[in-house]
């Protein structure tokens, strides 16, 4: 549901919104400059999400394949093995990785670029060998899933760019600048990035004995409990002092200020307190979930920007 919202937003409340404030002049039409429009098709968007869950559900059956034990110590029960037989879950694996593959060539194709089917092709992978192995390995299968979380919005651009500047480079007098969508969206890229890292790490912490006991290498077994919450509160301090500097030198308005306050970093703070006075899986628990309500209102400011755009309120 939170990759459906944010692809949805991306697309209709970001990109959208910041296009139609560029304007070009177009060969054969209305004299004067005319606002962009969005010209990727909203049927192989509709594909591009689909693409998308059929992964990341075929990520999330692949590691529950892989978790069996260490899920039966950290959270005392499992689909995988009881309700669904191992075998049946290894063949919906595979079933989605090749709908999400396939689908992903297919609006790459669609596109002009088949090239980009590549990157479903890699992230199937990365998603496999990261259940097999890189979340048994220190910091690697952390990164592995920031990065994949990051690539969520920054798809939707990676489609919409070409099918803009292939239409405007051909039917307007010069084409367009389209970077400010990269500034845009990588913003919305690197926050999903560094509160999943953070995020992953509270749940290495709050998974710290079923891990210890079938010796995984996560960064608290390595580093110890104590050194992780203090990685993942300076992580939070970092998302904290990054969201005021862009604030303070590209927005600057007082509605993203208050929300970002309200919505974002209150919760930050509080997942903070979580974590210094945490002494079981419970709290660490509540801290975790907390960063998933973050990641939420993270992907909801794109609401608030539709809004700020549209009516020129910076």
């Amino acid at each position: 549901m939170l990759i459906v919202l944010t692809m949805v937003l991306m697309r209709y409340a970001i990109i959208e919104p910041v296009i139609s404030k560029l304007t070009v002049v177009l060969i054969h039409g209305q004299e004067g400059g005319v606002p962009l429009k969005l010209q990727f098709p909203w049927y192989d968007f509709v594909i591009l999400i689909f693409a998308t869950l059929f992964l990341t559900a075929g990520g999330y059956v692949i590691n529950d394949y892989f978790d069996i034990k260490t899920d039966l110590i950290n959270k005392g029960e499992v689909i995988v093995g009881t309700a669904i037989p191992r075998k049946k879950a290894l063949m919906w694996h595979n079933i989605l990785n090749a709908a999400g593959v396939g689908a992903g060539f297919y609006i790459s194709w669609k596109a002009g670029y088949l090239w980009f089917g590549t990157i479903f092709l890699i992230v199937s992978g990365l998603l496999y060998f990261y259940s097999a192995s890189y979340k048994r390995q220190f910091l690697v299968g952390n990164l592995v899933v920031s990065v994949l979380t990051a690539m969520v919005p920054l798809l939707v651009v990676f489609y919409e760019w070409p099918s803009l500047y292939r239409y405007y480079s051909v039917n307007a007098m010069a084409p367009p600048d389209l970077s400010i969508l990269f500034y845009w969206i990588g913003g919305f890229a690197l926050f999903a990035f560094i509160t999943t890292l953070t995020r992953e790490i509270i749940k290495d912490i709050e998974d710290f004995e079923g891990d210890m006991a079938y010796g995984r290498n996560t960064i608290p077994v390595v580093i110890g409990v104590l050194t992780s919450k203090i990685l993942s509160v300076c992580l939070i301090i970092i998302t904290i002092f990054l969201l005021f500097i862009v604030w303070h030198f590209f927005l600057s308005d007082k509605y993203t200020l208050i929300y970002m306050s309200i919505a974002i970093v209150i919760p930050l703070l509080f997942v903070i307190y979580q974590l210094i006075v945490s002494k079981n899986r419970k709290q660490l628990h509540l801290a975790s979930r907390t960063m998933k309500i973050v990641m939420l209102t993270g992907v909801l400011y794109s609401v608030l920007v539709k809004f700020i755009i549209t009516w020129s309120l910076i």
